[in-house]
């Protein structure tokens, strides 16, 4: 069985990049563009993992986490941000919140990958 994720951002070729790279990876990938739906479909997929971004249109990334975080049905579910939001203080709020990794933009597609089954 192959492992699920969420991509969630807002940016077409930041989804399109890592959502190549990460179904020749064998993954099965399910895509969000805003908070709300990233949600739904973190909800009713349960993926292993979210990749999370935090500016977003409707809810943003840090608001999404802690509802993610408020389900138990997503307790196994981790989630790395990838944000150009770089301070230390956003950095620290993404962790304390609940975040299992958080990267900065630009980021190399490897990495991220390299991240995301380290957790897994």
């Amino acid at each position: 069985m192959s492992r699920k994720i969420v991509i969630v951002d807002d940016e077409p070729n930041i989804v399109m990049s890592l959502e190549y790279a990460f179904k020749k990876k064998g993954f099965q990938v399910f895509i969000a563009r805003d908070g709300e739906e990233a949600y739904e479909t973190i909800s009713r997929e349960v993926p292993d993992a979210v990749i999370l971004d935090i500016m977003m249109p409707k809810v943003d990334g840090f608001q999404t986490l802690e509802r993610i975080k408020a389900n138990p049905d997503l307790k196994n579910c981790s989630v790395v941000f990838l944000s150009a939001k770089n301070k230390e203080s956003d950095i620290a709020k993404g962790l304390e919140l609940g975040a299992d990794k958080y990267l900065v933009k630009p980021f190399s597609v490897k990495k991220v990958i390299s991240e995301v089954q380290e957790l897994l």
